[in-house]
């Protein structure tokens, strides 16, 4: 028995699925969680001692690889002061005033503790300061799993194929309006019977949850404008584009200007933190300046700052573009190989990031990515932990590769395609 297999019955017994997130159970894949021991840059070795290529990399925010010493360092000397304070630190000051250099397009942020917590206290904050109610989302756009955002939801509900989620009342989910992604038309529509009502859209600036999907041209400009017409407020969720797309983020490279930016645990290279950032007359409108009511003990806690210092100081000066054109000869090796083998793929790609799709056409939607061979997907995933290569156990997420990967990493995905049967 392995000892993967064994720390799995074992969770099971007292966790929910024997995991803390539906994903990491590995179902649509057809197999069983790894249970990792440890991670150092491109690789993670599970219980058993097997190593692994990594394309995970913590669902994205390990942009540097795991352990990175920079991070790992200021972590350690952070946690010898103490772990938490529950009071203002000097930490939180200097990450605030990076991440505001990094998206000069925003004024001020407020630290949380998470992505979901974010999405949460961004659309909280954009219906204070407009009066209404209702939000616009995307058909498979995931924000996290607040009540709101679970409608017609992407990632781990995509995979499990729940329509929402028990547990959710309908008129929680009522003032949900729904659009497919990269249907401006449709978004107009909303606007036209409820535009008086709609406080805000929230969008990925490239959607990471139906696997990448990414904005055809025009789309994110065209709701900037539509907003603004509206005095809606628009969201951009960049928790998994944020500082990967580039260090602008998606907002710097497509040159969107949104009214508030949600952001996610690459703030803190993988420690667990979130942040939202906006214009300065609605940020003061949150607590203790304003009216709206946001708080948390572990906000702006001293290990997560003293990581997203250390990580983003290094991540500052990376080479993104030599990362993302080693991603982007990876991409087309791999396209080359198995449509060579007669295997219907699209690689959908963005800087760093990208998604295999087993189909034929473009992938644009949530509708088209549901269309596409998940068992096929299930068989690759299985082969290439066989390689020793882990990916992301769904067909509905994004591979991650980090500046740890070096040419015998991507290789390794090579031999992977190279050698998969279909």
């Amino acid at each position: 028995m392995s000892r993967s297999h064994e720390l799995f019955e074992r969770a099971c017994r007292v966790i929910p699925g024997g995991v803390n997130s539906p994903v990491r159970a590995c179902r649509s894949v057809g197999c069983e969680p790894l249970f990792i021991a440890s991670g150092s840059g491109a690789r993670i070795t599970d219980a058993d001692g097997n190593t692994y290529v990594d394309y995970v990399q913590s669902w994205g925010p390990l942009l540097l690889g795991h352990a990175h010493p920079a991070v790992t360092k200021a972590v350690a000397e952070a946690a010898g002061k103490g772990t938490s304070y529950g009071a203002p630190c000097e930490a939180e000051v200097v990450l605030a005033e990076m991440i505001l250099e990094a998206l000069p397009k925003m004024d001020m942020v407020r630290m949380v503790n998470s992505g979901t917590e974010a999405a949460m206290s961004a659309l909280r904050l954009a219906r204070g300061v407009t009066g209404r109610a209702k939000v616009v989302k995307f058909d498979g756009g995931y924000h996290g799993h607040g009540d709101a955002f679970l409608a017609a939801a992407g990632s781990g509900v995509a995979t499990f194929s729940i329509p929402g989620t028990p547990g959710v009342p309908d008129a929680v989910v009522a003032d949900t309006l729904l659009a497919p992604y990269n249907d401006l038309a449709a978004v107009k529509g909303l606007f036209e019977r409820f535009g008086p009502e709609i406080a805000a859209v929230i969008v990925e600036p490239a959607a990471g949850n139906m696997g990448l999907v990414l904005p055809e041209p025009g789309f994110l400009e065209g709701l900037r404008e539509t907003c603004s017409k509206a005095g809606s407020l628009l969201i951009l969720d960049e928790v998994i584009t944020g500082f990967r797309a580039s260090y602008n983020g998606a907002q710097g490279r497509f040159g969107i200007d949104p009214d508030l930016t949600v952001l996610g645990k690459i703030i803190g290279c993988g420690l667990p933190v979130g942040a939202y950032a906006g214009k300065r007359r609605y940020m003061e409108r949150i607590s203790p300046m304003g009216g709206i009511y946001q708080a948390g003990t572990l906000s702006g806690n001293p290990l997560a700052m003293a990581a997203g210092i250390a990580g983003l100081g290094v991540l500052k000066g990376a080479d993104y573009l030599g990362l993302e054109g080693r991603v982007e000869a990876l991409c087309a090796d791999l396209e080359g190989i198995l449509r060579g083998k007669g295997i219907d793929v699209v690689i959908n790609r963005l800087a760093s990031m990208f998604t295999m799709f087993f189909c034929k056409g473009a992938v644009r939607n949530f509708a088209e990515a549901k269309a596409v061979d998940t068992e096929r997907y299930a068989r690759f995933y299985r082969h290439a932990r066989a390689c020793g290569v882990n990916l992301a156990p769904s067909a509905f997420e994004v591979a991650m590769p980090s500046f740890a990967h070096g040419v015998e990493d991507f290789d390794a995905l090579r031999r992977v395609a190279e050698t998969f049967g279909g």
